[in-house]
């Protein structure tokens, strides 16, 4: 599965990677949230370096719906709920600031993006109530959406908010351009290496550790959609969840504004034209990271539901992405505890990244090298504990206890070592340990069933032919290969 943005990206050059070379700043991970802070750094003077594990936007930021929207599903009233009225209020700011500094990046730099309306829509009376407290906080925020029943959708609808001038892109085109300026910019950007670890190097540096050998920097920022290292406990306050999405080429009129729904299943809608071929692009039907039994089902739900109700061809392009849900309400973005304030992460966009990432580049290139005039000293991504967020956190811990349990239970109950059928595999007892068994391509892999990061025991992506953690979302490909998560290396062979 690959997504329209990654097949028609812009190709980005990569420069070597030196071991045991010094930098004020080295970033991990090269999509939207690293890429922006890499160039505002480089900017003021820092020498960064960007090492990023396969290629640039290669995991959430090639991968999202690229929505560059402060109507956000249901998200203002959650923070509401979880953290209060002035959390909103912050949240709509760093948003704001984030919105704006993209779009003026694209035009800058020619960077194609569309000015659309943006809609949350409902069908049901539940839903409605939803859409009424979105209304209630997005206004008490500074926000001007408007309720309404008039949309561009082919059914009826128990009620919508509207936002005008919000914005959609090609996530790559802004990435490589991103990548351009920030060399141009004096920065530096290695692709194909992975960042494993850190530790201390002298005079009070970080020692940014790889398979390659190591570098050392002043400060390290992980930009990796859930940080690597474990120190800052994220992993526990964070719910990894899979959405799909696909583009369909355009046979006649169909909405073109932006749209979610707040029913479930979700549904997200938009344009896109890439290669001279118009496209509208669908998503939903998301789910806990490992814990759908067959997720290729889901896809085949979401193209019917396309190709049934607007006027397109069957989907040229279908893909997946992995977000993260964070148990505030709001993304954690800021030191990473016990990292002796060298360290910094920034996760838990929660499926809205195109602001957020940006915001969080913003606030964290301001707390490493202070400008006279910030681009965006923002506190929002200071969330209070509240006993919700406590209880949330307990109830997603809950659950991963629970799948921990039932996946070594399964594990144990199977012994056939027999091979599956193509695009297929299953978990059997090998010697008292799961092991993954899949044929993909008519080759058959035996590898570790349990995740490297904590022990999980994986399950079967029957879309992406991955080994995916019902824990904490680390996923695998077939031969073991680590894909993205919190784990820093492959499973072992079976």
């Amino acid at each position: 599965m690959e997504s329209l943005w990654l097949s028609t990206a812009p190709p980005v050059p990569s420069d070597p990677f030196i071991p045991s070379a010094e930098y004020d700043v080295v970033v991990a991970g090269a999509g939207l949230t690293g890429l922006a802070a890499a160039l505002l750094l480089a900017r003021r003077g820092q020498k960064v370096a960007v090492l990023e594990a396969r290629q640039v936007g290669a995991v959430t930021s090639g991968n999202t719906t690229a929505k560059v929207s402060l109507l956000q599903g249901v998200q203002l009233s959650t923070i509401a709920s979880h953290q209060g009225a002035d959390a909103v209020r912050d949240y709509v700011n760093a948003n704001r600031a984030g919105q704006d500094w993209l779009l003026r990046f694209c035009r800058n730099h020619g960077v194609d993006h569309d000015i659309r309306t943006a809609y949350t829509y409902a069908l049901s009376e539940k839903g409605r109530q939803s859409l009424e407290a979105e209304f209630s906080a997005a206004t008490a925020a500074g926000l001007s959406p408007q309720m309404t029943l008039e949309t561009e959708l082919p059914f009826e609808v128990s009620g919508a908010l509207e936002l005008p001038g919000q914005a959609q892109i090609h996530p790559l085109q802004a990435l490589a351009a991103l990548a351009a300026e920030l060399r141009a910019a004096g920065g530096t950007l290695i692709q194909g290496i992975r960042v494993t670890g850190a530790g201390k190097a002298a005079d009070n540096r970080v020692r940014v550790l790889t398979p390659s050998g190591s570098v050392s920097a002043r400060h390290l920022v992980l930009a990796t959609g859930i940080p690597i290292l474990d120190r800052g406990g994220y992993f526990a306050r964070l719910l990894p969840l899979r959405s799909y999405a696909m583009a369909h080429p355009i046979r006649g009129a169909v909405p073109q504004g932006m749209y979610l729904s707040v029913d479930s299943p979700s549904r997200s809608l938009r344009t896109a034209r890439a290669g001279g071929t118009d496209y509208l692009i669908s998503g939903g039907n998301g789910h806990a990271v490992g814990r759908h039994p067959h997720p290729q089902s889901l896809v085949e739900d979401l193209s019917r539901w396309t190709t049934h109700h607007f006027a397109v061809a069957d989907p040229i392009y279908a893909w997946s992405a992995q977000d993260y849900e964070p148990a505030s309400g709001v993304p954690y973005v800021g030191q990473v505890p016990f990292g002796d304030g060298s360290i910094f992460a920034a996760t838990g966009f929660n499926k809205w990244g195109m602001t957020n990432a940006v915001a969080a580049a913003l606030a964290l290139s301001q707390a490493i090298a202070p400008a006279a005039e910030g681009d965006g000293a923002l506190n929002w991504y200071q969330p209070k504990l509240s006993s919700r967020d406590v209880l949330t956190a307990v109830r997603d811990n809950a659950e991963v206890g629970l799948e921990m349990l039932a996946g070594w239970a399964s594990s144990l109950a199977g012994a056939d070592e027999s091979a599956p059928p193509e695009g297929q595999g299953k978990v059997v007892r090998k010697n008292l340990r799961p092991v993954g068994i899949c044929t993909v391509d008519g080759e058959i892999s035996r590898v570790s069933a349990v995740c490297p990061h904590l022990g999980g025991v994986l399950a079967w992506n029957d879309a992406e032919a991955s080994w995916d953690c019902p824990l904490h979302g680390s996923r695998f490909a077939a031969d073991g290969r680590l894909l993205e998560g919190p784990a820093v290396r492959g499973l072992d062979r079976g």
